[in-house]
């Protein structure tokens, strides 16, 4: 299976009363994939505000993704948590629903060994005939897979692929010398998909493409085809939108500021749920301003 090289880990649209908001997330689906050259789809991953969608939540929008993007763009479904038991139940629902990968994130919270990543990982993609996608981001699990860890998973034969958000190029590099064929490593962070490719990485699961997609592919499609000079000034151009929306002008957690920022696209996403709040009034300027100079 291959997801693309620009996979955008999609926010969760809500109405003036926090619930899903149907007609907008139909709206951005189309706007990701025709507009912003989306090739897949993350849905109720971190950036869609995963924590807090309720398991009824999260099947209604992967069946709801795979209905409106009807072959458009691979739909990978967020279904991992820090539960092993809880993770193969939605994996299993979501895998009757039609989505075409499923992404498991490291169970958070618990800390567990990477014996015990192994294992849950392990029991996760045996549970289901899907792509799997392994998400590392060790800063908000509280646990790094190491490249040990993870080219042992990169053996189970439909584990395919992980979304490194470790920040590590070393370790990057680690798993990219050791791993079978055929198995891709994405990078986590907007600002690393340029090196991350350099090193032999295959692609982007994105925040900022929601606002700068397209760009990001011309700067992915020109390092694939022998153009990195090219390649390089497109990424020092999207460098300040790949660092303001998540410093605003300080750090806020995603995926606060691109809901804000998507408003200027006419698309409104709406609010965040607690715990999370909406930007301040510094920071809507801040991204107000960083959006028009991007334009």
């Amino acid at each position: 299976m291959d997801f693309g090289r620009l996979l955008t880990a999609m926010v969760t649209p809500f109405d003036g009363d926090l619930k899903i908001d149907w007609e907008q997330t139909g709206r951005l689906i189309d706007y990701l994939i025709e507009e912003q050259g989306s090739t897949g789809l993350v849905i109720a991953g971190t950036t869609g505000e995963s924590p807090t969608l309720s398991d009824e939540e999260k099947l209604e929008l992967f069946a709801f993704a795979v209905r409106r993007a009807n072959g458009r763009a691979k739909i990978i479904a967020g279904t991992g948590s820090n539960d092993t038991a809880h993770s193969i139940h939605l994996s299993r629902e979501a895998e009757k629903l039609g989505v075409d990968g499923i992404m498991l994130v490291s169970p958070y919270y618990s800390r567990t060994s990477q014996e015990g990543l192994l294992a849950h990982f392990r029991a996760a993609a045996d549970a289901v005939r899907l792509p799997v996608m392994i998400y590392n981001i060790p800063s908000r699990t509280g646990v790094n897979i190491e490249a040990k860890t993870m080219l042992a998973l990169a053996q189970t034969p439909n584990i395919v692929a992980v979304k490194e958000s470790s920040g590590d190029l070393d370790q990057m590099s680690a798993i990219l010398a050791g791993a079978p064929e055929g198995f891709k490593l994405y990078s986590g962070d907007d600002s690393l998909t340029l090196p991350v490719l350099a090193i032999g990485g295959y692609g982007i699961v994105s925040v900022t493409s929601h606002l700068v997609g397209r760009r990001m592919r011309e700067m992915i499609d020109a390092y694939v085809s022998g153009q990195p000079e090219r390649a390089a000034k497109l990424h020092v151009q999207l460098t300040p939108m790949f660092k303001g929306m998540f410093f605003c002008p300080h750090r806020v957690p995603n995926p606060v500021p691109v809901k804000y920022a998507m408003k200027s696209k006419g698309i409104d996403c709406g609010g965040v749920r607690l715990p999370l709040v909406g930007v301040t009034p510094e920071e809507a300027a801040f991204i107000d301003a960083l959006t028009a100079s991007c334009e």
